[in-house]
């Protein structure tokens, strides 16, 4: 029987090994993450004292920004610290607690995304008993079971992952933790982690996109029987902005974990992971805020009162 030495960090390998690409990556992530923590910021920040966004809709999408802020904010800080100092060492605990956070916004967000469906489904085909339905105990029910199952299901992966042992390699390629890498390279079993995974995916997964796309069906039958243009124009605003969201946000976890992975794609692995992991929390606000005309009045306000601050003083 061979000699195996159990591993206790891992070399994350990262985006890049040339010294001046990885300084052009570090400035373009920089800026990239600064404006991801502004713009969700200012949408929690507009939302939580704007009276006249106190609504289900701007609820669940306050949520959104906080989640998109905290997703990002798993990843970001550790690649750009890796990219300055060009130290990629990370112990085995510190990356099982990376999984798990990335897990754990991952999952919130697919499950507030479904939330966010549902929303949109009762304002427009019942908009006569929205605020009935959509109460605010509702609304936080909601918001509540949402961050409770995300931390349930995150919760699950990661306590199988404390059984695992490495010893086959140190490497990570990639630029973070995440659970299909930790799993390729441990020297366990790992029969029960690809069960959990397999249930996890095949229920809550399934169960999410019907949850998202089904309300889809009634939404648009209910939009094309409406006869104004302006109400067309008006429902379908707000369905776009969601579904943009839901396409690039799912599109880039199918080939990030179901498309086969090979030597090949690694580069594109990467890439994808990318615009999961730090491009999709900066374009969520973007997405929601240039076409909604509420946030941007409130922007306004906010503006204003400001500067009516500042000439008081």
């Amino acid at each position: 029987m061979k000699n195996l030495t159990e591993i206790s960090s891992f070399t994350l390998m990262g985006l890049s090994d040339h010294p001046q690409t990885m300084n052009v990556l570090f400035v373009l992530f920089l800026l990239i993450y600064l404006m991801t923590l502004i713009t969700n910021l200012l949408i929690f920040f507009l939302v939580l004292t704007d009276y006249n966004l106190h609504n289900p809709m701007y609820f669940f999408l306050a949520n959104l920004a906080f989640l998109d802020m905290c997703y990002s904010s798993v990843t970001a800080p550790r690649m750009l610290f890796d990219l300055v100092t060009k130290r990629r060492s990370i112990s085995v605990p510190a990356c099982i607690a990376q999984v798990f956070f990335y897990l754990f916004f991952a999952w919130s967000e697919l499950f507030l995304l479904s939330a966010m469906s549902y929303d949109r489904y009762i304002a427009i085909c019942h908009p006569l008993h929205y605020k009935l339905i959509m109460s605010w105990r509702v609304c936080t029910h909601m918001a509540s079971l949402v961050w409770g199952a995300a931390c349930s299901v995150s919760l699950v992966h990661t306590l199988l992952l404390l059984r695992l042992s490495f010893c086959r390699t140190s490497s990570i390629h990639n630029f973070f933790c995440d659970l299909p890498h930790l799993i390729k390279i441990t020297c366990t079993d790992t029969f029960i982690n690809m069960v959990a995974a397999f249930l996890t995916g095949a229920s809550f997964g399934l169960g999410i996109v019907l949850m998202i796309f089904l309300p889809y069906v009634y939404i648009f039958r209910t939009i094309l029987r409406i006869r104004s243009k302006t109400g067309k124009k008006k429902a379908f605003s707000t369905c776009t902005s969601h579904l943009t969201v839901v396409f690039i946000f799912y599109g880039s976890l199918i080939f990030i974990y179901l498309v086969p992975s090979s030597s090949d794609m690694v580069d594109l692995n990467k890439l994808f992971t990318v615009i999961s992991a730090l491009i999709n929390p900066l374009l969520n606000p973007l997405i929601y805020s240039l076409r909604n005309k509420d946030l941007i009045k409130a922007l306004m306000r906010s503006y204003y009162h400001l500067n009516l601050i500042q000439v008081s003083c």
